[in-house]
């Protein structure tokens, strides 16, 4: 097949682990016979500082015409300013909104060779095998703004037809699972929760009686994530709580560095990055973990691509590079090397090589 990929590497550690998950992406198609057209457009704050636009008209139609959106990672202390004009985060936001992709899938998986990089207990994290879809394009982040001198307000509301849309994503998903799902809220406090658990109970119910629902306030979710992680399978949650629980599962991985994400709608594009920020700390180092990001290539397989095999093959050669020690410092043990970030590219590489 030939498909063509629109490529937003952004800033940061952005254009490193970019570099990697597209080497990854070459090596797939070099050896399942499929050719990947690669067009690489400003987006974030490299467009704010090009063209004074987070998302140029240019990017954002070229993103529109391809088959899927491969995106690094935006932003930085340079824009992050409280009296900024013009953020990066604009930006993406803009993107998933005209995209359509209101569905986010985050999957967070426990590796046998990775059990030791978290700092939970190996008992607690072993067989963690579980996977968020977080409702992408409404809620608080989109909801109406107001700002004066001494008071700012957010405005957070859902429709009945987000509702229906997310939770229908994430039941199918659990129906190709364990046929558990957990719908997490803030129900004892919130009106939007409280229409969220109704209508998130009725779509279970009438289209889905074979998945079993359990509802859960957030923050018992951020306790019990914690707590007993191999309880859960499927997690379907509201944008801002998926946004802040996602990022606490991340540490049952071991590592930001290791997630990844991908943002769908009702067609067969999507959105495909790192769950993590663009770290500008550690950019140019070559020290950043590219997994996260060569793990997104394997979800862009297998959702806007339909390519199963080709995802599994990249994502079993993540696991073997990982197994054979391929760390980055932030899951390497003091006693191991570090590997730098092309080195960790180069090691999944080399058993893809192997397997053709």
């Amino acid at each position: 097949m030939r498909a063509a990929i629109a490529v937003l590497a952004g800033d940061g550690i952005g254009p490193e682990v970019i570099t990697e998950g597209l080497r990854c992406l070459e090596a797939i198609g070099s050896l399942f016979g499929h050719g990947f057209t690669l067009t690489e457009l400003a987006f974030g704050g490299d467009a704010i500082e090009r063209y004074g636009d987070p998302l140029p008209e240019a990017t954002l139609s070229a993103c529109r015409a391809a088959d899927a959106v491969l995106l690094g990672a935006i932003g930085g202390p340079k824009w992050s300013a409280p009296d900024a004009r013009v953020r990066p985060e604009a930006g993406l936001l803009r993107l998933r909104k005209e995209l359509g992709t209101f569905a986010n899938l985050r999957p967070v998986k426990v590796l046998p060779a990775l059990a030791d990089a978290s700092t939970l207990k190996r008992e607690v994290i072993e067989g963690v095998d579980l996977i968020f879809v977080r409702e992408l394009t409404g809620g608080i982040y989109f909801g109406e703004k107001h700002r004066d001198a001494e008071r700012a307000s957010d405005l957070c509301t859902y429709s009945a037809i987000e509702i229906e849309r997310i939770v229908r994503v994430a039941a199918r998903l659990a129906r190709g699972r364990r046929r558990k799902l957990t719908s997490i809220d803030k129900s004892n406090v919130l009106e939007t929760s409280r229409l969220w658990r109704e209508v998130s109970a009725r779509v279970i119910a009438r289209e889905f009686p074979d998945v079993s629902l359990e509802h859960m306030l957030v923050d018992a979710a951020a306790m019990h994530l914690i707590r007993r992680p191999r309880d859960f399978d499927v997690l379907v949650t509201e944008n801002m709580f998926g946004d802040i629980l996602t990022d606490e599962a991340s540490m049952l991985a071991g590592s930001l560095g290791l997630l990844p994400s991908a943002s769908l709608g009702a067609g067969k594009s999507g959105i495909y990055e790192p769950i993590h920020g663009s770290a500008p700390d550690i950019a140019g180092r070559g020290i950043a973990n590219p997994y996260g990001t060569i793990l997104s290539v394997a979800l862009l397989l297998r959702y806007s691509l339909e390519l199963p095999s080709e995802a599994d093959t990249l994502e079993r050669a993540v696991s073997a590079a990982l197994a054979a020690g391929a760390r980055t410092v932030d899951i390497a043990s003091p006693a191991e090397r570090a590997v730098t970030t092309e080195e960790a590219g180069a090691a999944v590489l080399s058993r893809l090589e192997r397997r053709g």
